[in-house]
């Protein structure tokens, strides 16, 4: 029932999708961020886990955020502590205000040559405007192309 109102968010990467709470960041694992769930990558290729319009692409590239049509905000933070790399390491495939579907690669790394600068490269995947959305469905242990969640207006 839900399917008809909701909408799908996709896992951004290839990789083991896990629980928000096993995210080793206390800040994302409580939730207080946003409510969604997370991606420990096994490959380089960040992707709009959403059809909508790309609303900020960090200037370290670290993170990106895109609004689909009924309104959601889905926050992709590609690891943890990353934003101290100022950027290096990440190559930007898409611009801000970009219309970008799901599955359009949005950022790229090198994840061997990041993963030792870092504490991990786990990356969260969370509804930052969950006053006006509720999490209807999760799919933990889902694979990258299939949804994970499906969120609908409250």
């Amino acid at each position: 029932m839900f399917k008809k109102k909701g909408e799908q968010i996709f896992a951004p990467a290839a990789g083991t999708v896990m629980a928000l709470a096993d995210v080793p960041d206390p800040v994302f694992a409580s939730g207080a961020v946003g409510e969604g769930f997370a991606v420990d990558p096994s490959e380089g290729n960040f992707v709009s886990p959403v059809d909508g319009e790309l609303i900020l692409l960090a200037k370290t590239l670290h993170a990106f955020a895109v609004r689909t049509d009924a309104g959601a905000e889905i926050l992709v933070h590609v690891g943890m502590d990353t934003v101290k790399l100022k950027g290096e390491g990440f190559t930007a495939h898409r611009a801000k205000g970009d219309r970008i579907k799901q599955g359009d690669v949005v950022v790229s790394c090198d994840l061997a040559q990041m993963a030792p600068l870092v504490p991990s490269m786990v990356t969260p995947v969370l509804v930052t405007n969950g006053k006006d959305f509720a999490i209807a469905e999760t799919e933990i242990g889902a694979s990258a192309g299939t949804p994970v969640i499906t969120v609908r207006k409250k």
